[in-house]
């Protein structure tokens, strides 16, 4: 079976559904609900449930978020290895309104424990991937080295540079083969490695050789955009296109019925991780494809890592 390392974060997310998103200062009637989050392990779940083999290394508490974490990883199939951190376990905060869009606040705990030292210890078993896949809910530093260590073992590095507040470097970037912000995160890296100031709203609406132009003064790689209900943006080196026709092109969303984008983000990329690393040596605009229908279903369910289906590649064949 193909290898995914997910390197990331576990969270207990404590979420409360609403009409709206509440104000500043208002106090809103909700219905609230709880269970398993954090970027990584919504990734790691996803690519699982699309089919490849999954590491998770993390960082835990030694608590009932820490037991959960375990558990939920054995139930789904996935290889759990985790730091031990004196730290909470992670937790996050998020409101969904009835249009199914999220406001999220993050408590890192145990998760900002990840060490470098960590990596390091688990060179083998990320030498030995296909691909991984990282973000930036943990410290930069750890990140860079799993990215480092997996580039100089020949392994696909993926960065799901998220969220947009989170601290990155040009070093951190060039480290990924395939760089996947959504438009709220690729507008920030523009503003903060490139000097472009390009308003996030505005981004699913460039002309593509635009987009394009920008996409290549942030990486010399892939990038990979998400643009929510607009569909995807893949922007390509002319001189490396794995596989693809063109550098650049947009791929529409599926059409599906909304009810919770929690999560979304994070389907993608773990359906993209599970598909490279399935079929390398297909062309890019498949596994976008199959990772695009993926994440469409994953917002037909409530919740975050719960809601990812369990649909492989060979499925959307």
């Amino acid at each position: 079976m193909s290898s995914v390392v997910v390197a990331g974060s576990f969270n207990v997310d404590h979420v409360w559904r609403c009409d709206a998103l509440p104000a500043p200062g208002a106090t809103i009637a909700g219905r609230y609900s709880t269970g398993p989050g954090g970027k990584g392990f919504n990734q790691a779940v996803a690519a699982r449930r699309a089919g490849a083999a999954t590491h998770f290394l993390c960082a835990l508490g030694d608590d009932a978020g820490g037991a959960l974490a375990r558990q939920l990883a054995g139930a789904d199939g996935i290889e759990l290895v985790a730091e031990a951190s004196s730290e909470p376990t992670g937790t996050a905060g998020i409101y969904v309104d009835a249009r199914g869009r999220n406001s999220i606040v993050i408590g890192a705990g145990a998760n900002a424990s990840l060490s470098q030292t960590f990596m390091e210890a688990n060179a083998a078993l990320i030498g030995g991937a296909k691909v991984l896949l990282a973000q930036l809910e943990s410290p930069v530093e750890s990140i860079e080295k799993a990215l480092g260590l997996a580039r100089e073992a020949g392994v696909l590095t993926m960065l799901n540079a998220a969220p947009a507040n989170a601290h990155s470097t040009i070093g951190l970037l060039k480290l990924a083969d395939v760089l996947t912000p959504n438009e709220t995160e690729f507008a920030a890296l523009l503003g903060r490695h490139v000097g472009e100031r390009v308003e996030a709203d505005d981004v699913a609406a460039l002309d593509g050789a635009s987009l394009h132009a920008l996409c290549r003064k942030l990486s010399g790689n892939t990038v990979v955009v998400t643009l929510g209900a607009v569909g995807v943006f893949v922007s390509h080196d002319e001189d490396r296109l794995r596989g693809d026709a063109q550098p650049y092109y947009r791929v529409a969303a599926e059409s599906v019925q909304v009810v919770d984008t929690t999560g979304a983000g994070d389907a993608f990329n773990g359906a993209l991780a599970a598909s490279l690393a399935h079929a390398p040596e297909a062309a890019f605009i498949k596994h976008v494809r199959f990772a695009n229908q993926y994440a469409a279903r994953s917002t037909e369910h409530e919740g975050a890592a719960l809601s990812m289906p369990r649909m492989t590649p060979a499925d959307a064949a």
